[in-house]
């Protein structure tokens, strides 16, 4: 029932990875806030997707707090550069929650080539940074933004989902879904180097073949 889902919360919803996913999102039933720390821009992102979409429950757009406050499972879309300080603005607001960290530490220019920090993960790093009262769940790293924005094209790729509980990364799961796409247990959020490290791969095959969003698929299980 789509009373029964969970309050999605997008901090980053007005980039373009954070307002694909709650495009996807609002159009499979899920109420979505858009957080933003410029809430008109939010606003407007919001009656974009609105007016695209026509969701059961409209989009709203509000500032980082009151979204991250308002929700259940919180989205973390915002460049790496911002991550941590975005993270520590709403960590009182999302304790005892989910907080889905879309995170690639690119470091332009040289965005095709992998540059993890020292301890492998900014991911990990960020729940080190939080502490265990926060689910940090490793998630969508390898997917191209602009398919997640057209809203009529099949991803033609998998989701591996990193984090230290089980019952944290079957959410994060269950939103892979949602948004069109398979996801996977991929182990403890320490195994999101991984991910991280592949958008950077990705990208590089992108270039090399002119591929238009190249993406991963996990072989040997049946859809």
């Amino acid at each position: 029932m789509a009373d029964e889902l969970p309050i999605i919360a997008i901090m980053g919803g007005t980039g373009n990875q954070g307002y694909g996913l709650a495009l996807r999102w609002a159009k499979a039933g899920y109420k979505i806030f858009i957080g933003s720390r410029d809430q008109k821009k939010a606003i407007l992102s919001a009656e974009k997707i609105n007016e695209l979409v026509s969701p059961v429950f409209p989009v709203i757009g509000s500032d980082n707090g009151e979204a991250a406050d308002l929700s259940n499972i919180a989205i973390l879309a915002v460049p790496a550069s911002a991550q941590v300080s975005v993270a520590d603005e709403i960590r009182n607001k999302i304790k005892g929650k989910i907080l889905i960290d879309v995170t690639v530490p690119l470091v332009p220019p040289k965005i095709l080539r992998v540059q993890l920090p020292q301890n492998g993960s900014v991911v990990a790093r960020l729940q080190g940074h939080l502490g265990d009262e926060i689910q940090v769940v490793s998630a969508f790293q390898n997917i191209a933004a602009h398919h997640l924005q057209d809203i009529e094209h099949e991803i033609d790729c998998d989701v591996l989902v990193c984090g230290n509980k089980k019952y944290a990364r079957e959410e994060a799961i269950k939103l892979v879904t949602a948004a069109g796409m398979r996801g996977w247990h991929a182990g403890p959020i320490e195994n999101s180097a991984a991910a991280e490290a592949m958008t950077s791969l990705l990208l590089y095959i992108n270039r090399h073949y002119s591929l238009d969003g190249a993406g991963i698929r996990i072989s040997g299980k049946k859809a």
